[in-house]
């Protein structure tokens, strides 16, 4: 047999389509994580503005006239409304002028993600310097000492979504690349969910007591991670179920590639293009970074869009591994009976 028949013989069509794909998921990887990443910048970031009188319009134009929009500036009645709409998630920052002084304060929450708030204290420092006055930065919101750069909720919902799709594909491949019946998909889901409820816990445990990362609930945590581990999985399953082995690869394009640079966690959202910034809030890996957050920094405020986004992901993905299972599970029954009727009426004749 010559080379070239070899090569045919062990390159089969599906094989080299499934190559192709690879190859369009590694450029699509690229892509993402260097679009989303490259060149991070605010822009229409939440900003609050605390001024007496005339000074608060005035203030709040000018930032709103800033090159770039990279504030998206309102007036605010005085401090402590300020720090309640920073704790709910409603801002990201505030500045606080002092018509006495020439001190004004700078409200932050670096429980959001470091790197923005190190810009807002950048860029207000720039600003009021050129006003010849200071500024004296007041972090609302802390991230932990033990949490660099604010990452370590991202990288925990990370690990959770990588859990939740290798889960779900072994589930979905150890007995053939399609679920065989309804009563098959039943059991991965019920399996999903216990591995969801395990991994949930675990990755509480260690970003709370072992490592002391993340501060917050750990009940709480592991209440989002078996979310976030079964929202995944459920949505991998979902897909395998339709679209057979190639489901997986979509599944790590949704999870991997679209939602792991969108997520908000080197850069948070608004710090991020338009595209990754719209499509990170309702992927498992954005919604999951938001809800951590909130529960270690902000005590749990403004996580009702996120929990629903997981539910969302996990309910539907559910259904549709489920219908799809007993879909086709129907033409397997029907020679079956045929079968037997067939035998019936031979042994009656």
């Amino acid at each position: 047999m010559s080379l070239v028949d070899e090569l045919k013989s062990a390159v089969t069509p599906r094989a080299a389509l499934l190559v192709v794909g690879v190859f369009a998921l590694q450029l699509l990887f690229i892509t993402s994580y260097v679009g989303a990443l490259h060149n991070p910048k605010p822009t229409d970031v939440p900003f609050g503005v605390v001024a007496p009188g005339q000074a608060a319009t005035v203030l709040t134009d000018r930032l709103e006239k800033l090159p770039g929009d990279p504030l998206a500036p309102r007036t605010l009645t005085d401090e402590a409304e300020a720090r309640d709409q920073i704790m709910n998630r409603d801002i990201d920052g505030a500045l606080i002028v002092d018509p006495r002084g020439r001190t004004d304060t700078l409200l932050v929450a670096s429980g959001g993600g470091k790197v923005l708030s190190a810009t807002l204290v950048a860029m207000m420092t720039k600003l009021e310097a050129a006003n010849q006055r200071a500024v004296r930065t007041v972090d609302v919101a802390p991230s932990s000492s033990q949490d660099f750069n604010g990452l370590s909720a991202f990288y925990l919902v990370i690990g959770w979504c990588v859990g939740g799709y290798i889960c779900a594909a072994i589930l979905a491949i150890s007995a053939g690349s399609r679920p065989a019946n309804r009563e098959r998909a039943i059991i991965r889901l019920g399996v999903l969910a216990l591995y969801a409820a395990l991994g949930g816990l675990g990755g509480a445990i260690i970003v709370g007591p072992i490592l002391g990362a993340l501060p917050g609930s750990v009940a709480a945590l592991w209440g989002l991670g078996t979310l976030v581990v079964f929202a995944v999985g459920a949505a991998t399953l979902a897909l395998q179920s339709v679209f057979g082995i190639v489901g997986i690869g979509l599944a790590i394009l949704l999870i991997v590639v679209a939602g792991n640079p969108s997520a908000g966690g080197a850069f948070p959202l608004p710090m991020l293009p338009p595209f990754w910034e719209a499509i990170g809030p309702w992927l498992p890996p954005g919604a999951g970074t938001w809800a951590a957050r909130s529960i270690a920094y902000f005590k749990g405020n403004d996580m009702t869009t996120s929990m629903l986004v997981l539910s969302a992901w996990a309910v539907v993905g559910s259904v549709v591994t489920l219908v799809m299972s007993s879909l086709k599970q129907k033409p397997q029954e029907e020679p079956i009976a045929t079968e037997l009727d067939t035998a019936g009426g031979a042994g009656a004749s």
